[in-house]
């Protein structure tokens, strides 16, 4: 696994794009910092950018880096959800500008996945998660199902989970500051 970081990790630090395996299904990612790599990401699924991309962060430390206010339900959520959960969060701040949502915030998943954690880790950074497909196409649920396109798209294919048969996307909360709880995705 440590090789197989290293080389991904090259690859985002380059501004490249990687296709790795997540807590949930393949994932399309680069440097959440990174403008030019988050546009590649919108090109590769034929996306229009007003469509925000979710990110992955190691822990509510890092995620401390691109939230300037994490709302106290976000912890319970943490604490009691079993499954994996992305939260949309206000004032979304140290990201590609593209990579925001027009109303400012952003979603952000700390995922349950010991590949995803030491990679982010190591990268100590935000790392963009999107499904490994065409916009227009079902979320493959196994690494056999992602499209050539997809797979000649990206710069480096992670080796590992090959045979993984992805579980269900993640459960999409927005926490607005004010209070207000709204389920986008259950």
């Amino acid at each position: 696994m440590n090789e197989e970081i290293n080389k991904a990790l090259k690859t985002l630090k380059e501004g490249g794009l990687i296709l790795y395996p997540t807590d949930t299904v393949w994932g399309i990612g680069c440097d959440a910092t990174n403008t030019e790599a988050v546009e590649r990401v919108y090109k590769l699924k034929q996306r229009h950018d007003s469509k925000a991309l979710i990110c992955l962060v190691a822990d509510d430390g890092m995620l401390k880096k691109y939230v300037k206010k994490i709302p106290d339900a976000a912890f319970d959520l943490f604490d009691i959800s079993e499954d994996p959960i992305t939260i949309i969060y206000d004032d979304a701040q140290n990201l590609a500008q593209n990579l925001i949502a027009k109303d400012n915030s952003i979603a952000i998943r700390i995922p349950n996945d010991d590949f995803c954690f030491q990679l982010l880790r190591r990268f100590n950074g935000a790392i963009v998660s999107t499904s490994a497909n065409i916009s227009t196409a079902p979320s493959p649920k196994s690494f056999k199902e992602i499209s050539l396109e997809v797979l000649k798209g990206v710069d480096y294919v992670v080796n590992l989970h090959r045979e993984k048969i992805s579980s269900k996307p993640s459960s999409i909360i927005k926490l607005s500051n004010d209070g207000q709880v709204k389920v986008i995705r259950a």
